[in-house]
């Protein structure tokens, strides 16, 4: 089921800043080739001339099968075959559950859900004609934990996605496609660039998390698909927050209002 990097094909969307840009960079270490898609076409090119060698660049709105459908014909065209999709697009709504609109919440479904769901169904049939390929989605500590009422669209659509990536695995690994769950603590990128506020900030509500940079987190991508694991966080201190709401689910919330000024 692991797929070997060195002359695979990955495509990457979201990849012209931040976790999406390093996790190219990573898999152009390993010798795999890359097609850089992001909604920024200019973003996108900059980071396949960074990558250099056969790697690509193409436009993509995640909210459309057209695009989609346009970058995996882009890579058969160039590369012959395409060996992993990461489906790295998230925006976020933030600002007191109240004071976000239906609007906002529509918006953030269609990108961060809906998005993976149209890359599911642009990418899986290929995956599962070759009997081979890798799913990475990009998802948050967020979706793991209920600590971010503060971007309520964006912990909703997160947990769907770790959901969704789970069910994935179960489904996807007997047929020898990998799938893993990049959940993210703190990234040092420019994210903030993809929120929209609402209303006066509310203080989150939950535990601290180290911050680290987009770099290593691309080489934790990089190292997880080619052990074929499922869940990869950037901040270990996660596993055992999981733990702890597993094993308790009233007393973790208790302990999260309690512990909150």
């Amino acid at each position: 089921m692991t797929i070997d990097l060195l002359n695979a094909t990955a495509v990457i969307t979201g990849a012209g800043s931040g976790i999406g840009r390093a996790a190219a960079h990573a898999f152009a270490r390993r010798g795999t080739r890359v097609v850089v898609t992001d909604l920024d076409t200019e973003r996108a090119q900059r980071v396949a001339d960074e990558l250099g060698g056969e790697c690509v660049a193409a436009p993509c709105d995640v909210t459309s099968l057209d695009d989609l459908r346009a970058v995996r014909d882009l890579a058969l065209g160039r590369f012959g075959r395409v060996d992993l999709i990461m489906n790295n697009v998230g925006i976020l709504a933030v600002g007191p559950v109240e004071a976000i609109p239906l609007e906002a919440w529509q918006r953030v479904i269609d990108v961060n859900l809906l998005g993976v769901v149209r890359s599911n169904t642009v990418f899986l049939p290929l995956f599962l004609e070759q009997g081979s390929g890798h799913v990475v989605n990009t998802a948050s500590t967020a979706g793991l934990l209920p600590y971010g009422f503060d971007r309520l669209p964006y912990t909703a659509t997160k947990h769907a996605v770790v959901g969704m990536s789970q069910a994935l695995a179960l489904y996807l690994r007997p047929r020898g496609i990998g799938v893993s769950c990049l959940c993210p603590a703190g990234v040092a990128t420019n994210i903030v660039e993809q929120i929209t506020f609402y209303g006066e900030p509310a203080p989150p509500r939950g535990p601290s998390f180290p911050v680290v940079d987009a770099e290593s987190v691309g080489e934790l991508v990089a190292d997880g698909v080619s052990e074929n694991r499922f869940l990869l966080l950037t901040a270990q201190e996660a596993a055992a927050e999981l733990r702890d709401l597993g094993a308790d689910v009233d007393h973790y919330l208790s302990r999260l209002i309690k512990d909150t000024p």
